[in-house]
């Protein structure tokens, strides 16, 4: 493995569901303490400053270091566990999963089921079954048993998923790659940018709680006050069969936001991230997704105080929100091309001319 595959590796295989983020939080701190000052806010949301030529204009870069999971929600007199969602989870995906329980006296392995296909009517087996007729079962048969293994009501859970380098060497599959990706875009960034000059001061922001109501976005902003934000997302690829036109494929490059469910993206940024994408020969996916039912962090920083020139940027993904994605190397290495190429180009006068009146 090479170090972005290392990076990569580290942050998708650390735990880090919404509000327990400790893991992968100390794991992002170890990477960007080598890079400039922390800081953080009050929710556990990790800020690096990294200075440049000028203290302004202030580029922030956000990306979330949760991802979707479960917790512990009930133990039943025969010791399974019935658990509820942290973030999206599509009730399709989450069958006969391994996931793995963070207790107080460590962790514990466990598989998500539910009633046999060979026990189930005609008119049950029609039937999608619902997170709520599932638990998981870690070989317990008490209620007090699974207690003494150190499962608590409240205990995170987390999916089972190693990172795996597939055929070819230029693709991955992993877990939590909503948004461990985005998190290691930024952070390959900022690496990059210490050995390069650039006209302003870098914030890169891993926030938390972001699955659960974009709790981190809200708070970090404050801690920043930017004048101009990236939000590093996973893109939602749609090169699927069954899809006759999609929107954005593997190998593409990075997707641009034009706009999205809660944002109208600043029309003079999205021109300036283009037109530096075309002079540098990136590829760019155009995103116009309105009537999608999903939220980013780009949602709550734009409307900072007086307003946030802000832009999503984000290397296409598969079957995000479940226990595995895919993506590829060249999606991810152009998306750092092209971030560092536009942070090379925000100085005072062209953040000032973002401003939209």
């Amino acid at each position: 493995m090479d170090k972005t595959e290392t990076l990569l590796k580290e942050l998708t295989e650390a735990s880090g569901v919404s509000g327990y983020e400790d893991e992968v939080r100390g794991i992002i701190r170890r990477y960007l303490s080598k890079i400039g000052d922390i800081s953080h806010d009050k929710l556990g949301s990790l800020v690096c400053t990294k200075a440049g030529n000028h203290a302004e204009p202030k580029v922030m870069l956000a990306a979330h270091m949760d991802e979707c999971g479960f917790m512990v929600q009930k133990i039943t007199k025969e010791g399974f566990i019935k658990f509820a969602p942290l973030g999206g989870w599509w009730d399709h995906v989450l069958m006969a999963q391994r996931i793995r329980i963070h207790t107080r006296t460590g962790n514990i392995i466990g598989i998500i089921g539910a009633k046999p296909p060979h026990i189930l009517t005609e008119e049950e087996r029609k039937k999608l079954v619902e997170k709520k007729e599932m638990y998981i079962d870690i070989g317990a048969t008490t209620h007090e048993e699974a207690e003494k293994a150190g499962v608590r009501v409240g205990d995170p859970i987390v999916p089972v998923s190693e990172f795996t380098i597939l055929s070819g060497g230029s693709a991955y599959l992993a877990k939590a790659v909503d948004d461990r990706i985005g998190c290691a875009v930024f952070i390959a960034a900022l690496q990059q940018l210490v050995k390069e000059s650039h006209p302003n001061t870098i914030y890169g922001v891993a926030t938390v709680q972001e699955e659960v109501g974009l709790r981190g976005g809200r708070t970090s902003v404050d801690v920043v006050k930017p004048d101009v934000a990236f939000v590093i997302e996973s893109g939602i690829a749609t090169d699927l069969p069954g899809i006759a036109e999609p929107a954005a494929k593997l190998n593409g490059g990075p997707m641009v936001a034009y706009s999205e469910p809660g944002m109208i993206t600043n029309l003079k940024l999205r021109d300036l991230v283009m037109d530096v994408a075309a002079r540098n020969k990136i590829p760019a996916q155009i995103v116009a997704d309105t009537d999608l039912r999903y939220g980013t962090d780009a949602d709550v920083i734009h409307i900072y105080k007086s307003g946030v020139p802000t832009i999503t940027l984000a290397p296409p993904v598969r079957h995000i929100h479940s226990h595995t994605a895919v993506f590829r190397r060249e999606d991810f290495d152009l998306t750092v091309k092209l971030l560092t190429a536009v942070i090379k180009e925000l100085d005072k006068k062209t953040v000032a001319g973002l401003v939209v009146y």
